[in-house]
Order: C-alpha cells, then structure tokens, then sequence
C-alpha cells in the first residue's frame, strides 16, 4: 500500500455517519509484515518526513499541531518516541497538558492550549489536548465544579457550545496557516487490559501503571461515547480526524508518519531563495574565510 493511500484510509473529514464500533482496533489495511519489516518501513517514513521538515522549518510560513488523543495505554507516549526520531527537535515540541492547576482553572478552556501552539516553521504535537475538555470532563461532570463557570452556562448545551468553540478555534488556526492534524489511536478494551498486565509483570514498565487507569477503565462505555460524539462534531476538511487502529503499535506509527509526511508534502516547503546580491556578498565572505583559513 502506497503511503498516500496508507495516510488517506483513516481520515475522516465528516464525521455526521461516523462510528467508533465501526472501526477494528486491529486492522494493518492487509498488511502482513514482521516486526522487524515494520521498522525499517517506518525508518525510510522518518527520512523522508526529516527532509520535509527541516525544510518546513526554513521557510518559516506554515506550522503544524498534530493532535493525539487515545484511551489510556493507547500508544501516544511511543508513537511521539518513534516517529519524531531524528527530526530536528529546534523544529519540533511536544506539549503535555496534565490536569489544569489554580491558574488554569481561572481561565476558558482553550487559554492554554492557545499558549502552547506552533510558531510557523514548526510542529507542536498535543499529547493530549483541548479535547480533554469533551471527553474526561464530560465522563466525569463534577469537573465542571472547579471551573467557576456561571451556573447559566452549564446546561444542556454546554457540549454542543464546546464543540462549536473548537471548530471555530480550528479553523481560526487554518486560516492562519497552521495544519492541524488529529489522531485517535483505536484500541480495544482486551488490548488495554493487556497492555496493564505488561505495565505490572514487566518490572521496566511498572513505573507506567496507575491505579487510576483502572478506575477510568470502569467508563469505558462513556468514553467510547463521547469519543464518537467528539469525532462526529469536529471532524472537518480543514481539520480531519485520522481514528487509527493501534492495537498494533507498528501500524499506528507508519499511519502517523504516512500523514505527517503526506501533508508536508502537500504544503511542499522550499528553502528561501539567495539574491544575486547575497551570493555575492556570500563570495566575497568566503574568499575572506578561504585567506584566513589558508586555503
């Protein structure tokens, strides 16, 4: 499978008829392959996605905030690990946004997040994001209780008022030249379950378990829910969602590098171009440093 069509096959930019249940955790498009095969695919993805951009980086006009959601234990952390090997880190940060604190708290919502985006030249990856505030806080609605919102605004439509906030901040950041790009790494419930066993056997991995996973694991249900309700309400041309099944971490990693390389490609950065005046000076500035070098 081509990468285009590998970074295309998970992309949903209208989510009215979409479904999460319609979607296998497990599915690699057909693709058959070793651990070792995955590897090496994703490692000429990397140099490529490299190349672009470093020169996304020197143009500075476009930047790029790629979004990544999923339920606990669903791969975020390592797919930032793998994919973003041996990108220029000048070029690229990761923002993970924990539980909003005291200062937070004081503000909308989305303050920030708008604190943490991309400068043009760059991409920002939200480990973790604004949609928090549809998801964890929608499962758990006494949240809303340490917000301090006025108690008129916390109705039935609250939801709807959130997501019609986050388009419009999207495209806010669309026409203002940042890419945004949003991952929901599928996976199932018997593969998170798995997933926590190897996080309490595995004395390396211990570190990762959290009793409050298990805890969270009990919503499973709600989660599913308003993760659909999530897609269906924000999924948008100018901000598609890309729901990728990440049962196998492999897979999951060659589609975030797929659509990370094929929208680079699109946007097709080019390195500034020097004048007649500055090759010049920059000759003159290399005869002097080829004398003093004694060359």
């Amino acid at each position: 499978m081509k990468q285009k069509d590998l970074a295309r096959r998970h992309r949903v930019t209208d989510g009215r008829k979409f479904r999460l249940e319609d979607v296998d955790p497990a599915d690699t498009a057909g693709l058959d392959i070793e651990k070792d095969d995955a590897r090496e695919l994703l490692a000429d993805s990397i140099k490529d996605l490299r190349k672009l951009q470093e020169r996304l980086y020197a143009e500075g006009r476009w930047a790029v905030l790629v979004v990544l959601q999923a339920m606990d234990a669903g791969g975020k952390d390592s797919a930032i690990e793998h994919v973003m090997t041996g990108i220029n880190p000048q070029g690229c940060d990761v923002r993970s946004f924990k539980q909003p604190g005291p200062i937070e708290l004081r503000h909308d919502f989305l303050w920030r997040h708008v604190a943490g985006l991309p400068q043009r030249g760059k991409i920002v990856i939200f480990n973790r994001s604004h949609y928090e505030e549809v998801l964890v806080v929608r499962v758990h609605p006494e949240i809303l209780e340490k917000q301090s919102l006025p108690p008129q605004l916390v109705g039935d439509d609250l939801w709807e008022n959130r997501f019609k906030d986050i388009r419009a901040f999207e495209r806010h950041l669309a026409n203002s030249g940042t890419v945004v790009l949003k991952f929901f790494l599928h996976i199932s419930k018997d593969e998170q379950a798995r997933r926590f066993l190897d996080r309490i056997d595995e004395a390396d991995k211990n570190w990762k378990f959290s009793f409050g996973d298990l805890e969270e694991r009990k919503h499973w249900d709600d989660y599913m829910a308003a993760c659909d309700d999530m897609i269906r309400s924000t999924a948008r041309d100018h901000a598609p969602w890309h729901v990728v099944p990440a049962n196998n971490k492999w897979y999951a990693r060659m589609v975030i590098s797929s659509v990370l390389t094929e929208t680079l490609e699109r946007l097709d950065p080019q390195y500034p171009t020097v004048t007649d005046e500055e090759r010049q000076r920059m000759k003159a500035a290399r005869d002097v440093l080829a004398h003093e070098a004694g060359l």
